[in-house]
């Protein structure tokens, strides 16, 4: 049996950061939520069985119908975490029909420069792959480590080679990623992504080249950024 693709998008967090009135997710960007550019870049892959948008159980913002015709489904099983988001998530997809050997995909919900061509050159990478992997770009900028006890002064500076900025989306078997945050979680490992739960099963990820249009809306400048480049791609 061939293996099914889907894409899961935590979409819980509140974005304390951005410094957005709402969260993040529900800026308006280019005259669109900045949900919905995420959403739009999946909707136009048709080789995606589903994709799955998690909420927290209390999003007052969220509406639907905003985002028509979009092909997607929600679920209020947000987390206090990004891991237990994924984590509901993954139980959600199984719970719609989903195996444990199907590919899942999941994106950050504010990185909406994300393309259609990207999505396809992770899953084309990937699709053989025994284990999976991220997008990712390698790190151009000079690393610097900051001495702790001196606040904003540099310690020392750090060698780049080797060193890659992870990306999203980043795409395993729904069955192992379940697993690796399971494992994690009763070994009290604290996740940033989902490589590094898969890496704490003892598993080497793929690295497959991301773009720097794809970078995450954390900050307030980056909502300026964010619509110059998505206007452009308009």
């Amino acid at each position: 049996m061939t293996s099914r693709f889907f894409a899961l998008i935590p979409c819980a967090g509140t974005g304390s950061r951005s410094g957005a009135p709402m969260p993040k997710q529900y800026r308006c960007l280019a005259g669109r939520e900045l949900l919905y550019f995420t959403l739009a870049a999946f909707d136009a892959c048709p080789e995606l069985t589903q994709t799955l948008v998690v909420i927290s159980a209390d999003d007052t913002y969220f509406d639907a119908q905003r985002f028509a015709p979009l092909r997607f489904d929600a679920r209020r099983c947000g987390g206090a975490s990004r891991q237990a988001s994924v984590r509901n998530g993954l139980d959600a997809l199984i719970e719609m029909g989903a195996a444990a050997d199907d590919w899942v995909l999941v994106h950050d919900a504010a990185r909406p420069g994300i393309t259609p061509e990207l999505i396809r050159s992770l899953t084309s990478a990937l699709a053989n792959d025994d284990v999976g992997g991220i997008m990712a770009l390698p790190v151009a900028d000079t690393l610097k480590r900051v001495d702790a006890e001196q606040g904003d002064r540099i310690a020392r500076t750090e060698s780049r080679n080797g060193l890659w900025q992870a990306q999203t989306p980043q795409m395993f078997r729904i069955g192992m990623l379940r697993d690796a945050i399971a494992r994690a979680e009763r070994d009290g490992h604290d996740l940033t992504d989902e490589a590094s739960a898969i890496e704490w099963l003892g598993h080497a990820p793929r690295l497959v080249q991301g773009s720097l249009r794809n970078f995450k809306v954390t900050y307030p400048e980056d909502f300026a950024l964010a619509e110059a480049i998505l206007t452009q791609g308009m």
